[in-house]
């Protein structure tokens, strides 16, 4: 079975978010960047060489893969910030209703900029996934 790419790194998160040249996507990602870390407790750490990160856990598929992810995390994509959520329920559903301009795919919540959502949605979100990964029994560190 192929190892896993995206791995926790050493390097430095606060200077991945410095280096993001358009002074409202870093602004944006610093923001969020402070509400993630506010609603897990954990410290912003790069996952591969464009991933923030914030907790971890363990995963265990069916089929016998198996891995670390970050509970709560996004990176700052060409044309969107790409959040990554797993949570998959009606909750979600209601909440992306509410939460204004987005694209959604399996796992991933794409946003232009803050601005065109709802910040106390997000934070839901966030905590709705983070809720779902814990309802899986799934191993998590702060």
């Amino acid at each position: 079975m192929a190892a896993n790419k995206t791995l926790p790194t050493p390097a430095d998160a606060q200077a991945y978010l410095s280096a993001i040249e358009d002074p409202v996507r870093r602004a944006d990602c610093e923001a969020l960047a402070a509400l993630m870390e506010q609603v897990t407790g954990a410290p912003p750490v790069m996952w591969g060489a464009a991933i923030v990160g914030f907790g971890s856990y363990h995963y265990r598929y069916a089929s016998g893969r198996e891995g670390d992810a970050p509970l709560a995390g996004f990176a700052s994509r060409k044309g969107d910030i790409s959040i990554y959520l797993n949570c998959d329920t009606e909750a979600r559903a209601a909440l992306l209703a509410k939460l204004g301009r987005h694209k959604m795919g399996k796992g991933c919540l794409y946003v232009r900029r803050l601005a065109d959502v709802d910040l106390s949605v997000l934070e839901e979100l966030v905590r709705e996934s983070i809720a779902t990964i814990h309802s899986r029994n799934e191993r998590t560190d702060p």
